[in-house]
Order: structure tokens, then C-alpha cells, then sequence
């Protein structure tokens, strides 16, 4: 029974996922990718098939500060977050 309640639940999700059309769907290694806690911001870039350049040229910062996002030197504020975020193509949730 436990199995067919399992069946059921990624059933649901499947079709919750569905009813989103304009969601795209994340590839398995993005998401295992973000759940092992790896940076989200190089994760993204790295599934975009960006380099640090391109993405702070979309984003309007320097190579050097998307380096230090990515190593978690630095943190960025919620301005440039919502410019990478908006060149990376994603929610700034994600």
C-alpha cells in the first residue's frame, strides 16, 4: 500500500507540474545539484551554459563579484541578486 500512496503523490505532482505550462521543468542534476547545497547562482549559470563573464555582462556586475557570489566570500544585495536572477532566467527564489 505504501508503495501505490507513493505512486499516487508523484502522480499528483507530476499533474500539479503540468497545469504550470510556463514552469520549465528542472533537469534531475539541477535539483540534485541545488538540494546538495551547492551555489545556486554557479548551479543555474553552469545549466545556462553561461560563463562568469556572459553572466555579469547580463547582469551589469564584474566577473570578480560573480566569483565571490559563487565561492560565498560575498553576499550580494537584493538588487544585484534580482539582476542575476532576471539574466540567469529564474525566480529570485531560486
Amino acid at each position: 500500500m505504501l508503495e501505490q500512496a507513493e505512486d499516487a503523490d508523484a502522480a499528483r505532482a507530476c499533474d500539479r507540474a503540468k497545469a504550470q505550462p510556463d514552469q520549465e521543468p528542472v533537469p534531475i542534476a539541477v535539483a540534485d545539484a541545488l538540494l546538495g547545497g551547492e551555489n545556486p547562482i554557479r548551479v543555474w549559470r553552469d545549466h545556462r551554459r553561461m560563463t562568469q563573464e556572459q553572466l555579469a555582462a547580463a547582469a551589469g556586475v564584474r566577473r570578480a563579484y560573480v566569483a565571490q557570489l559563487e565561492s560565498g566570500r560575498r553576499r550580494g544585495s537584493a538588487m544585484v541578486l534580482a539582476r542575476i536572477a532576471r539574466a540567469l532566467k529564474v525566480d529570485i527564489d531560486d
